[in-house]
C-alpha cells in the first residue's frame, strides 16, 4: 500500500507544508495496519519518531471519508500537559478539514466543555480521571457522545500497564463501549514497552478484536551519554589517584563556575549555561531543592535567573509557563522537573537532559533520555550521582554507591538486551474493584446485586476475582454504609459512600495526600501537604516563602516570598525496581568491564566499589558477616521479591535462625542479628522455601497492609489476600533462596 497516496488531501497538504521528504517507517507501518485491517494496533517506536502523526493521519483520513455522528476519536493521555500539547498539534492538522478537537480535563473551562455536549463530534482528548468523572456525572450523555465512536487512542500506554491507573483506564473503556453500544478500535502508542505482546493483550482485553503490533525498522539510535559521581563534600573519589582510565573529553570548565556547597548541583549549573536543558529528579522535594540551589548560584554569580520548575504540585500557570518556555527554540532557560515532563510533550530543540541519581526503571531512563535528540540531533543525557562520604566506621553495605551502580545497570540492560520492564498483569486489584463498583452505582443508580456483578466482574481488570470475593465486598460495603439495600432488594449508594464518590478526588485511583493550596496575594503557587505553623518557611515553585496564615477549614495557606534554602515535602515517593536491574547491578560490581560514558570521578568511585566488593567476597555469596552476630544479606531482588524475602525471613525462618533487628535498605540489602552459622542460614532458608506454604502466612496476624488508595474500604480479609497474592513476589523470592543452597 502507498500510505501517502491513501491519506486524505488535507493530510497530504500538511505533509508538504511541513517539508517532509518522505514518510518514516512508523508512519508506513501504522498506515498498513490501520487502513488494511480492522484490528487494534500497538505502535512501539522510539521517542520523537512520529507515532502521533503515524496514528492520526490514517484515523483522520477515515473520519474525513465517513464523518461520524458523534465523537469519532477518544484520545486518552496520562497527563494534562500532554493533552494540551497534542491539542495544539492536532488543531493545526484538523482545522482545514473542519474536524473539531475538544479537551476535557480539570483545567479546561466549563464553556469549552459545554460545546462538546451541544455538538459531539471530532476528537475528544481526556485524562483517565476526567473520563471517570464523565462516566459518573454525564452518564445519560454517554450514548449521544460516543454512539459512533470509531477509535480510542491511548498515548504513553507504557505508563498505564503496571498499576491501578491503567486497569482503571481499560475498565472505563469497556464500560463506555458497553453503555454507548459502540465497538471502536484501540490504538496504543509508546516508546518504551518491555513486553509488547503482553501490552497488546491488555490493549485488546474486552474489545473483541486482535491487536496488530507492526514491526518497525528504526534508525540507529545515537546517544551522547555521560555519568559523573560527586561526594557532597570534598575530597572527590579521584583525589590523589594517578592510575585512572582515560575518559572521553567533556566541556571545558568556564571561568564563572560556582563555588558550590553541593558540587553535583554546581556541575549542573556550569554545564547548563547557554543551553536549554531539562534537569530530572526522582521526587518533587528534590526538584524544589535543586531549583532553589541553582537560582541561588545565579544570584551569587550575578547572572540572570535561568531556571524554571515543573512538577505535579505546582499550579497550572507555573507548569504551563515552563512548558511554553521549553517550546521556544530561542529560549536558554532550563527546567527542573519530575516525571511530569518525562512523557511525550513536544519541547522543541532541547540540547541536554540531566538526571540526578538513578531513576527507578529502564523505561523512565529511556523516556527522559528521549526528551532530547529531536530534529536529527543525538539524544544527550548527563547523569549526576551524589552521595555523602561513608562514616569512618560505616559497615560494608554503606560503602557501595548504590545509585551509581543502579544507573550503570539501567544503561547496560538496554544497550545489551533492549530490556524494558514488562506489564504487571497478575494482581488482585480489590481497591480498584471497590472504586469501579461505587462508580458504576453512582452512574446507573439502583441495581440488583446480580446486575451490579454482571457489569463489574466481567471487566478484564478483575479476571482473577471470584464471585465469592465480590459478594464479601458488597456485604462489607453494606455494613459500613457505603451502599444501602432498598425495599425492592436493589443496591444504591449509602450516605457514607456518597461522601466518597461526590468528592472530586474520587476520580483518581492513585494515592493523594491531603493538600493545601498555597497562595501569595492573588497568585496560586501550587499545593503542599502537612502545612507548617504560621511564621515557619515552606519551599514551592523553586523559592522559599514564610507562612502568614493557614486556613485549615478551606485548606489554604497564605505566604510571602523570602530568601533562603529549605527542604520541601510533598508526601512519600515509592520506587518499583525490577529484579533484573538488581541482577545487572551485581554484574556491574563483579565484572572488569569499563563503560565509556563514565567520567573521572565516577570511574574512580566504581574502582573503589569493585575493590570493596571483591575483598568482601560478596560476589560469591549473598550473606556477609559484619562482626559479632551482625550479618548483611544482599539478595539482588526487585522491590516486591525483596519485600517477600523480608517477611519470609522474619515469619518462616525467624525462630530457627535466631533472627533479631532486621533492618532493610530496600531493595539493596538488609542487616540483622543472627545466632546460627552461614551454612545453617542457607540450609534453613532452603528447607522453608521448599515447603508449599500459604502466601497468606507472610502477612502478620493482625496486619492489614493497606497498599492502594481505597484499601481502607475493602474487607480486611481481601486486603490481606491482595497483598499476599498480588503484591509480594513469592515465586521470585523462592527461586532466589533455593538457588543459594545449590
Amino acid at each position: 500500500m502507498n500510505t501517502f497516496q491513501r491519506y486524505a488531501p488535507f493530510i497530504q497538504d500538511h505533509i508538504y507544508r511541513s517539508g517532509w521528504q518522505t514518510l518514516r517507517g512508523v508512519q508506513n507501518a501504522a498506515g498498513d495496519a490501520i487502513f488494511g485491517t480492522e484490528d487494534n494496533v500497538l505502535l512501539t517506536a522510539s521517542t520523537a519518531s512520529g507515532k502521533t502523526e503515524a496514528a492520526f493521519f490514517p484515523i483522520l483520513t477515515l473520519l474525513d471519508e465517513a464523518p461520524p455522528s458523534s465523537v469519532g476519536v477518544l484520545y486518552i493521555a496520562p497527563l494534562k500537559a500532554l493533552i494540551n500539547d497534542q491539542f495544539e498539534r492536532l488543531n493545526i492538522i484538523c482545522e482545514e478539514a473542519g474536524i473539531p478537537v475538544h479537551r476535557y480535563h480539570g483545567d479546561v473551562p466549563q464553556t469549552q466543555k459545554r460545546k462538546l455536549f451541544k455538538h459531539p463530534s471530532g476528537i475528544l482528548q481526556i485524562t483517565p480521571e476526567s473520563l471517570e468523572s464523565l462516566m459518573i456525572n454525564k452518564h445519560m450523555e454517554i450514548p449521544s457522545l460516543f454512539g459512533d465512536l470509531r477509535f480510542i487512542v491511548i498515548d504513553e500506554i507504557h505508563s498505564l500497564v503496571r498499576g491501578d491507573r491503567g486497569l482503571q483506564t481499560f475498565s472505563l473503556i469497556e464500560r463506555l463501549c458497553r453503555l454507548a453500544e459502540c465497538r471502536p478500535r484501540r490504538i496504543g502508542l509508546s516508546a518504551t514497552l518491555g513486553d509488547p505482546e503482553a501490552a497488546g493483550r491488555m490493549l485488546a482485553a474486552g474489545s473483541g478484536r486482535q491487536t496488530v503490533i507492526p514491526h518497525i525498522e528504526g534508525g540507529q539510535e545515537r546517544w551522547r551519554l555521560s555519568m559523573e559521581h560527586f561526594y557532597n563534600t570534598a575530597p572527590q573519589a579521584d583525589e590523589n589517584k594517578t592510575d585512572i582510565p582515560e575518559t572521553r573529553p567533556i566541556e571545558a570548565p568556564t571561568d564563572t563556575a560556582p563555588t558550590a556547597a553541593d558540587p553535583g548541583t554546581g556541575y549542573i549549573f556550569e554545564h547548563s549555561r547557554g543551553k536549554k536543558c531539562l534537569i530530572f529528579t526522582n521526587s518533587r522535594e528534590e526538584c524544589e531543592g535543586v531549583c532553589q540551589q541553582l537560582r541561588q548560584y545565579c544570584e551569587a554569580n550575578h547572572e540572570p535567573e535561568r531556571f524554571l520548575i515543573h512538577h505535579g504540585n505546582l499550579s497550572a500557570s507555573y507548569r504551563e509557563s515552563a512548558e511554553a518556555d521549553m517550546k521556544d527554540d530561542d529560549s536558554l532557560m532550563s527546567v527542573c522537573a519530575t516525571a511530569t515532563l518525562e512523557l511525550g510533550i513536544d519541547i522543541g530543540r532541547l540540547e541536554r537532559a540531566f538526571q540526578i541519581d538513578a531513576p527507578f526503571t529502564v523505561s523512565g531512563f529511556l523516556q527522559r533520555m528521549g526528551r532530547t535528540g529531536r530534529r536529527g540531533e543525538p539524544s544527550e543525557m548527563w547523569f549526576v550521582m551524589r552521595e555523602d562520604h561513608p562514616e569512618p566506621r560505616a559497615m560494608l553495605p554503606e560503602m557501595i554507591p548504590w545509585y551509581l551502580i543502579q544507573g550503570i545497570a539501567l544503561v547496560q540492560l538496554y544497550l545489551e538486551e533492549r530490556f524494558v520492564e514488562p506489564p504487571r498483569t497478575e494482581r488482585l486489584p480489590f481497591s480498584l474493584l471497590y472504586h469501579q463498583t461505587m462508580s458504576t452505582l453512582a452512574s446507573h443508580g439502583e441495581m440488583t446485586p446480580a446486575e451490579l456483578a454482571s457489569r463489574v466482574l466481567p471487566l478484564s481488570a478483575f479476571h482473577r476475582i471470584s464471585q465469592d470475593d465480590f459478594r464479601l465486598l458488597l456485604r462489607h460495603l453494606l455494613k459500613i454504609d457505603h451502599i444501602n439495600l432498598t425495599e425492592n432488594g436493589g443496591l444504591i449508594l449509602g450516605l457514607s459512600g456518597e461522601r466518597i464518590v461526590n468528592n472530586y478526588k474520587f476520580y483518581a485511583v492513585f494515592v493523594e495526600n491531603l493538600e493545601y493550596s498555597v497562595r501569595t496575594g492573588s497568585e496560586e503557587l501550587g499545593t503542599i501537604v502537612k502545612p507548617p505553623p504560621v511564621g515557619d518557611k515552606i519551599a514551592i515553585a523553586g523559592r522559599v516563602w514564610v507562612v502568614e496564615e493557614v486556613d485549615h477549614q478551606k485548606h489554604v495557606l497564605y505566604c510571602t516570598l523570602v530568601k533562603g534554602n529549605i527542604p520541601a515535602y510533598f508526601g512519600d515517593v515509592a520506587g518499583d525496581i525490577h529484579t533484573h536491574i538488581l541482577e545487572r547491578m551485581h554484574r556491574v560490581l563483579t565484572e572488569d568491564k569499563t563503560y565509556p560514558y563514565l567520567m573521572r570521578h565516577a570511574s574512580c568511585r566504581l574502582i573503589d566499589a569493585r575493590d570493596c566488593f571483591r575483598k568482601s567476597e560478596i560476589a560469591n555469596r549473598p550473606l556477609i558477616h559484619l562482626g559479632g552476630n551482625m550479618w548483611a544479606l544482599f539478595p539482588w531482588l526487585g522491590s516486591y521479591a525483596f519485600l517477600a524475602l523480608e517477611r519470609f525471613l522474619k515469619i518462616r525462618c525467624g525462630k530457627r535462625l535466631g533472627l533479631k533487628g532486621l533492618s532493610p535498605s530496600r531493595p539493596y540489602y538488609m542487616q540483622f542479628i543472627m545466632k546460627v552459622s552461614e551454612e545453617a542460614f542457607y540450609q534453613i532458608t532452603a528447607e522453608e522455601a521448599a515447603q508449599d506454604f500459604d502466601p497468606l502466612e507472610l502477612v502478620y496476624p493482625k496486619e492489614v497492609p493497606v497498599f492502594e488508595k481505597y484499601d481502607e474500604y475493602v474487607p480486611e480479609e481481601l486486603i490481606r489476600k491482595s497483598f499476599a497474592l498480588g503484591v509480594l513476589d513469592i515465586a521470585g523470592m523462592k527461586q532466589r533462596v533455593l538457588g543459594w543452597s545449590k
